[in-house]
């Protein structure tokens, strides 16, 4: 047995088991099997040798790679070839800014995944209640499914370039897709989405076809900007960028994803570095999707006029050959099924998580069928809804990516909240420059759908002045918390950061309660509020762009 760790006495003593802790099913305890290699159970990190630090990192890269290359989806593609097309490189500078974002929110909840061994949907319901797990979980239902029609509408769309009606494509790409997912082997599932995102480097040839002008590039990167000026279609788009770059699903997928594969806190740092990896390879890889279209479509007719990826597709044909154009729609088909198979399998651990299923990818079929059939029923419906005649496809998949932007500031709330919970992360949980960062990025969030309301509801608004008022009001808020924040900080107590190696969750249930004050019970509530209205504006204002106003 492994020797008990030192902790602050404010926190809970540890299980019996630091590796084990809160595990809520034994297929979630044992050795790390990954794409590239596998780490016993009570192996520890390598302290000298650079080629075994390696070797562990190809072992444990996974989850980081998969979640972030996997938001490159169809709905992603297409967002950022429209961004090239209608609005050329102006809109390359919110990319580094979102690989901050990016950052942020995915280390927290590979923290809670390690530390805990629970995935984010029992989290919530453990620490909030079931009302807001339920509330959580069919957000993320909702948003999830929508995005999953967006994906089989990405596969419709590619093979539709080579001539493959939707009613052979869709049908073959969902069994498909089924079929390497229920196979109960973590490892064989892991190297097929390996598989594809080799299959996504091709947007790189993609990006030198279009013979690019560097320097554009690079201010693009550097000088914010939105080509046309701000207006509410403009916001609407970069709040559409920020959900297909950053969505509430991937919160859920990697922190179950991590669960799944095993990884505990001695194995974070090389989780996080799978984490960093991917989140620049896949902004990286958004730039170069937004170069191809600028570049390929400027001082042409099609400018500003993006139809939908298969346009983008035929377009690119005409512009720059054929191999442009096949290369477009191999992306476009394999950034769906990417993009498919981790939203769907995000629902999956979320369905597990709340209703106390057995859920992992080591498990069989007969082992976890209610995990494998809401995984199954998902595919299944999103891809019958693509085969319907005469669905607004193109409208789905726009409004898609704005909702995922306008849900998230609700996610990461509860994100923050779970990360300064003492009784669940004990010595790991966040610093105070870390809530800082991730305060602001709330604010802004909130501001961006706070303008995309404004912007709605009162259409002659300026909304270069608009932008300055709410800038202004985020500015005042956010002072204000910071000075709360330091007249309680000396009230907490201190964190013992000694041994967090083998710090673990305790069992759920000895677990002190959380605390509900007042002000939390409230600002919960506004939030949510919040939430409905900015939902409900939005598909007004997407219905409205839709219709050509």
């Amino acid at each position: 047995m492994a020797e008990q760790p030192t902790v602050a006495p404010a926190q809970p003593s540890p299980s019996a088991d630091p590796e084990v802790g809160a595990v809520l099913d034994e297929a979630h305890v044992g050795d790390i099997v990954g794409a590239l290699g596998t780490i016993r159970h009570h192996e520890l990190p390598p302290s000298r040798s650079w080629a075994k630090r390696l070797l562990a990192l190809l072992a444990i890269m996974g989850p980081g790679l998969i979640v972030m290359v996997g938001d490159n989806d169809a709905g992603g593609v297409a967002t950022y070839a429209q961004a090239g097309q209608n609005y050329g490189t102006s809109l390359l500078w919110t990319l580094p800014v979102l690989v901050v974002v990016l950052m942020v929110a995915q280390e927290m909840v590979v923290r809670l995944g390690a530390v805990t061994g629970v995935g984010h949907g029992r989290l919530i319901k453990e620490r909030f209640g079931s009302l807001w797990a339920w509330f959580s979980v069919v957000d993320l239902l909702i948003l999830n499914f929508a995005t999953l029609v967006t994906e089989f509408i990405g596969v419709d769309l590619s093979l539709s370039y080579f001539g493959v009606r939707p009613v052979v494509s869709v049908p073959i790409a969902a069994l498909g897709l089924v079929a390497v997912t229920v196979t109960g082997s973590f490892r064989r599932w892991e190297r097929f989405m390996y598989l594809l995102i080799v299959t996504s480097l091709v947007e790189f040839p993609l990006a030198f076809l279009a013979h690019p002008h560097w320097g554009a590039v690079a201010r693009g990167l550097v000088v914010p900007g939105v080509a046309g000026g701000l207006t509410s279609t403009s916001v609407l788009f970069v709040i559409a960028i920020v959900g297909t770059t950053v969505a509430p699903w991937q919160l859920f997928f990697q922190q179950s994803n991590v669960v799944d594969k095993r990884i505990t806190p001695r194995w974070l740092n090389y989780e996080r570095a799978d984490t960093f990896v991917g989140a620049v390879l896949t902004n990286v890889a958004a730039a170069a999707i937004v170069v191809a279209a600028a570049f390929a479509f400027a001082h042409t007719p099609e400018a500003g006029h993006f139809t939908s990826a298969l346009g983008v597709a035929r377009g690119l044909s005409h512009q720059l050959g054929q191999a442009a154009g096949a290369l477009f729609a191999i992306l476009l088909l394999d950034a769906s099924i990417l993009g498919a198979a981790a939203v769907t399998l995000s629902i999956s651990y979320a369905v597990g998580d709340v209703m106390g299923l057995k859920h992992s990818l080591h498990r069989s079929w007969r082992d976890a069928k209610g995990f494998y059939s809401a995984f199954a029923a998902a595919v299944i419906v999103a891809a019958g809804v693509v085969l319907v005649p005469h669905a607004p496809l193109g409208l789905i998949t726009e409004g898609v990516q704005a909702l995922a932007g306008v849900l998230l500031p609700s996610a990461i709330v509860f994100l923050l909240l779970l990360c300064n919970d003492r009784a669940v992360l004990g010595p790991w949980v966040n610093p105070p420059w870390l809530n800082a960062l991730a305060t602001l990025i709330v604010g802004l969030l909130v501001v961006l759908s706070l303008l995309l309301m404004v912007t709605t509801a009162f259409p002659s608004i300026d909304v270069r002045i608009t932008s300055a008022v709410l800038g202004g009001a985020l500015l005042v808020g956010l002072g204000a918390g910071g000075l709360v924040s330091l007249r309680r900080r000396g009230q907490r107590p201190s964190i013992d950061r000694r041994d967090r190696a083998r710090w673990r969750m305790p069992a759920l249930a000895l677990l002190d309660p959380p605390l509900a004050s007042r002000g939390r019970r409230i600002g919960l509530v506004v939030l949510r509020a919040y939430i409905l209205l900015a939902v409900a504006l939005l598909a007004a204002k997407t219905v409205l762009v839709g219709i050509g106003h």
